[in-house]
């Protein structure tokens, strides 16, 4: 399963928004080392970089198309390929920042403390998940998945388990100082009506999926998945669809 930069960066506007509104909690004002855990193409490093100036900004990934993008964008920084569940630094951050990463990793009930020791005291960790499994968009993939000729290949996709605001802030608050969770739901124009759709997902959340497939099956898949989002999210009169995009956030601060 492989990232693509440049089509993850096709709605580059919508998929940063969050994490400005994300950075933009951070009370963390004594900053000199942040780190982006998943750092995708730069976007969200360069956001982060923005909100402290004086801070030496780091980056990592573990997709080689995605750490050459971060390069290329902010040639200044330090961006290096790596496992965000096997990673274990030797100093303390100011700022951890995981936007949009940890929903591919298992196991939060152990990553997230974890991830709370690798702060410097009054540090925080700051992150932003996707909360939408149960949106059409993800639950018409399952099914697609779960009825056609590539059942045996891909009916048992499964994104890993996310878990609650209620979750998080029982796991977090007695490792923590402060714990602050909200839930934000975007609704994002696509132009581009109901293909928008699946292209915003086929960057995404459909990877799993599409992965194993060949060209042929892929091909089918997506023509089944455009049907049934075109009955989801029906566009509106200028062709324009509202995708509603709802994500959790957290900010907890050691």
């Amino acid at each position: 399963m492989t990232w693509s930069a440049k089509k993850y960066s096709t709605f580059e506007q919508e998929r940063t928004r969050p994490v400005r509104d994300l950075v933009a909690a951070i009370p963390t004002k004594a900053v000199r080392h942040a780190i982006d855990l998943g750092c995708g193409p730069g976007n969200s490093t360069e956001v982060l970089a923005a909100r402290f100036p004086q801070a030496q900004v780091s980056g990592v990934d573990s997709s080689d198309d995605m750490v050459a993008a971060a390069r290329q964008r902010l040639p200044g920084m330090d961006f290096a390929l790596a496992d965000i569940a096997a990673w274990n630094p030797a100093q303390p951050f100011d700022v951890i920042l995981a936007n949009a990463s940890l929903q591919w990793l298992p196991d939060h009930a152990t990553l997230y403390p974890h991830l709370v020791k690798q702060l410097a005291p009054g540090g925080s960790l700051a992150i932003q998940t996707p909360d939408n499994l149960e949106e059409p968009a993800h639950r018409l993939a399952r099914q697609i998945a779960a009825d056609g000729p590539w059942t045996g290949k891909i009916g048992a996709v499964k994104h890993p388990a996310r878990h609650s605001a209620d979750f998080y802030y029982a796991l977090l608050q007695p490792l923590c100082t402060r714990v602050d969770v909200w839930r934000t739901t975007y609704f994002h124009p696509l132009a581009g009506g109901p293909s928008a759709v699946v292209e915003w997902f086929e960057g995404s959340a459909l990877r799993p999926f599409l992965g194993p497939l060949d060209a042929d099956e892929k091909a089918a898949f997506l023509a089944r998945y455009l049907q049934a989002v075109t009955e989801a999210y029906p566009p509106l009169p200028d062709g324009t669809v509202l995708l509603p995009f709802p994500r959790l956030f957290i900010v907890a601060n050691r």
